[in-house]
């Protein structure tokens, strides 16, 4: 057995969720085929709901989030993989109730686990992560329903965001035109480094609230803030156009009517990242490792290691962090 650091969050008698950094060591890890070696790890939305007791998220405490991790096996018995083989996990359980990536170590199953592809590292796969992955998996299944680059502006709700950012970042390149929303006035520019040609305010998207249906305006739509944002984009769409819904910073509720559905014939696409297939999440790799690689990944990117984490968790809770936060877990 071997000892590691890792970051606890821990659950009181009267349901306050305290934070520490812990010395643990592998044999209260959770059974599983790979003890892996993490090297860094990445925060995302649900980490922070995890690390203040979320019952949605985390029901089991004391516990150590993290449902990001890139590393190397460390000790497998599993056919497919070989100790210092280089791998990438994210969804299924980890992190929600099984021991995630804000340690040293995780240990899971085979089937959590992803071969690094060639093109990406432990680094740069988690400045994506969770986040960058989402963004991609809206992408390739707005491209499936059959959104184009000629089908007019595509919207990004929520854009200074870890899936906003790389939503933005990813549909530049692929020649889209972007129109970026956010309520931060002094993150125009950041937004229109990432490829904006149009930075929308976010009030100017909840108006109009009342109306069945608004002008049509966009070719498709990426939404991660949920509630009226996303209602309003429905109601935007072009005929036959597509929104991928894929968070609810904002309201889990959809407080919409069938009028857009009925006489626009519009699609309302969910994206789940959690549970999909592990040969869909290779794929999706092989797309952000390859013809999707985005140049300039570190832009994106705010260094952070265990000490600095619990302040950051603060910071994305009250919607004040920008771009992708990175956890260094190197000793």
């Amino acid at each position: 057995m071997t000892e590691f650091r890792a970051f606890r969050v821990d659950r009181t008698e009267d349901r306050q969720y305290p934070r520490s950094i812990v010395m643990r060591d592998t044999g209260e890890l959770p059974e599983g085929d790979l003890l892996i070696d993490v090297a860094y790890s990445s925060l995302n939305y649900k980490d922070a709901l995890s690390a203040t007791g979320n019952p949605g998220v985390t029901r089991n405490f004391p516990h150590t989030p993290g449902i990001d991790a890139a590393g190397t096996v460390a000790a497998s018995e599993s056919g497919d993989f070989r100790p210092g083989d280089e791998v990438v996990v994210i969804g299924f359980d980890l992190g929600m109730n099984t021991s995630g990536g804000f340690g040293e170590k995780i240990r899971v199953p085979a089937a959590w686990a992803v071969p690094m592809p060639a093109g990406l590292d432990a680094r740069s796969s988690m400045i994506l992560g969770t986040a960058g992955f989402t963004a991609a998996l809206c992408v390739d299944k707005l491209a499936s329903a059959g959104m184009s680059p000629d089908d007019g502006p595509v919207l990004v709700t929520g854009a200074t965001g870890g899936v906003g950012s790389v939503a933005v970042k990813l549909l530049a390149k692929l020649g889209y035109e972007v129109h970026a929303a956010t309520g931060k006035a002094d993150r125009h520019d950041y937004l229109r480094s990432l490829g904006a040609a149009t930075v929308v305010d976010r009030e100017g998207l909840e108006a109009g609230a009342e109306r069945p249906l608004l002008r049509e305006t966009w070719g498709g739509v990426v939404d991660t803030v949920g509630g009226p944002i996303l209602v309003n984009a429905l109601k935007s769409l072009r005929y036959g156009k597509s929104l991928a819904a894929c968070g609810l910073v904002a309201s889990p509720d959809i407080p919409a009517s069938v009028f857009p559905f009925i006489l626009r014939h519009v699609n309302l696409l969910g994206i789940d990242s959690v549970e999909l297939p592990l040969a869909e999440k290779a794929r999706i790799w092989g797309e952000l490792a390859g013809p999707w690689a985005l140049d300039g990944l570190e832009d994106l990117a705010e260094n952070l290691t265990l000490d600095t984490l619990s302040d950051a968790i603060d910071r994305i809770l009250a919607g004040r962090m920008v771009g992708r936060g990175v956890v260094d877990l190197q000793p």
